[in-house]
């Protein structure tokens, strides 16, 4: 069994390949298929404000922002924050008053971030290199915490909440995008969801994810969105005879891009 170091290890490069990549358009992540009928975890970004194509890496799973409730002024943190994607979509909603860091682990990351930052020159956004169990932020820092399908990636997830907890303004809140299962997938479909959906190797099933929240103290938990990753039939009929496709489809077991918020409790004496 891989150690937690080692776990980081393989996502440093990992994603530090994709960072280098990033120049060619080859900077795909969760969602690398863009073929068939399948539904694709990775969120069109095109349409909104702030959106910068060229930190687009295609490596989310949701719109934390849709849900954030940003607004102007708010210090916004953005774990995993890759090329600066989210960073940019939340920068347009606070406004010049406000500020937005971006904290990632793959040094590849920063630097493309902080080349596409140089490119905008935005003076209240700032990428930091840190880890998201030991966040580079003071305590009670931030008004709201976003992050997009990288928790998954996270070896301890306690104690990624409990960084992001500590790193919340009492009364803030975070607003995530994450890949979660439900249930078991049977044996044969392991490999397969893996390579289309190569961010999952580290998902919790979805009832234990929502119990890591409310155990670290959060409240006011809320579910805002809750998808499936659906593959096709012609994809799952390489895998599963017609038979054990049907009892999948029947089953609800599979792999969900899920979006969640909670609130940091303002506790008084």
């Amino acid at each position: 069994m891989q150690t937690a170091a080692q776990l980081k290890n393989i996502v440093k490069e990992k994603y530090g390949t994709i960072a280098q990549q990033a120049s060619t358009g080859c900077g795909c992540g969760c969602s690398c298929s863009r073929t068939g009928n399948d539904q694709l975890l990775s969120p069109d970004y095109a349409d909104l404000k702030g959106y910068y194509a060229g930190a687009d890496l295609g490596l989310g799973c949701g719109l934390p922002t849709q849900f954030a409730a940003l607004v102007e002024g708010d210090v916004v943190l953005d774990l995993g924050s890759g090329a600066g994607n989210d960073v940019f979509v939340a920068r347009s909603l606070v406004g010049e008053s406000g500020k937005v860091i971006g904290v990632d682990m793959t040094e590849e990351m920063i630097t493309q971030a902080r080349r596409n930052l140089a490119k905008l020159g935005y003076q209240n956004v700032e990428f930091r290199l840190g880890d998201i169990e030991g966040l580079p932020v003071h305590t009670d820092e931030i008004d709201v915490v976003i992050s997009n399908c990288v928790l998954n990636l996270v070896p301890d997830k306690r104690k990624a909440f409990q960084e992001i907890y500590r790193a919340l303004k009492p009364g803030g809140h975070f607003c995530i995008s994450d890949i979660v299962l439900n249930g078991e997938l049977p044996a044969k479909l392991k490999s397969l969801v893996e390579l289309y959906a190569g961010c999952v190797a580290g998902a919790l099933q979805r009832d234990e994810y929502l119990q890591v929240i409310r155990d670290t103290g959060f409240t006011d938990l809320e579910l805002k969105k809750d998808q499936q990753y659906a593959m096709s039939d012609a994809i799952l009929a390489k895998y599963l005879s017609p038979e054990d496709i049907a009892s999948y489809r029947r089953s609800n077991v599979g792999v969900f891009s899920i979006t969640v918020s909670a609130k940091k409790p303002v506790i008084t004496a």
